[in-house]
C-alpha cells in the first residue's frame, strides 16, 4: 500500500513539474549550466520526459511499462543533477546567499533518494525493504 501511494505521488509530482517546465520555461532556462547547448530544447524536453515517465509510472496495465517509465525517471533524476549543483552555485553566490543552505542543502540530499523511490516504486528493486 505504501509503494502504492508512493508510486502515485511521485506521479503528481512529475507530472506537476513536466506542466511547469513547459509552460513556464524561464526559471529553468536561467539555471542551466552554459555549457548545455540548445536550453530551450533541453527544458521542452525535459518537461516532456517527466511528463512521459509520471504517465509510465502511474498506468496499471503494464509492469514493464512501469518499469521502464521508473527507470527512465531515475535516469532523469541524475541527468539533471548537474543543473542542480549549477543552481545550488549560483544562488549562493548572491548578495545574500540566494535561497541559502536550508533550501539547496535538502535538495541535494533528496536528489538520490528521488532516483531510488522512482526505481523503488516502479517495481524495479525492493533494496533495502525486501521480503523475507
Amino acid at each position: 500500500m505504501i509503494r502504492h501511494t508512493l508510486r502515485w505521488l511521485l506521479a503528481a509530482f512529475y507530472t506537476f513539474a513536466g506542466y511547469v517546465h513547459l509552460a513556464n520555461p524561464a526559471p529553468f532556462l536561467s539555471i542551466m549550466p552554459t555549457w548545455v547547448p540548445a536550453p530551450e530544447a533541453v527544458v521542452l524536453w525535459t518537461g516532456i520526459a517527466e511528463l512521459l515517465g509520471a504517465a509510465a509510472l502511474a498506468q496499471w496495465a503494464s509492469l514493464s511499462l512501469r518499469r521502464a517509465g521508473a527507470i527512465g525517471l531515475a535516469l532523469y533524476a541524475v541527468c539533471v543533477f548537474p543543473a542542480n549543483i549549477h543552481h545550488f552555485a549560483l544562488d549562493l553566490a548572491r548578495p545574500g546567499g540566494g535561497l541559502g543552505l536550508g533550501y539547496h542543502g535538502p535538495r541535494m540530499i533528496a536528489q538520490p533518494l528521488v532516483v531510488w523511490l522512482a526505481l523503488w516504486t516502479g517495481g524495479v528493486t525492493d533494496w533495502p525493504l525486501r521480503r523475507r
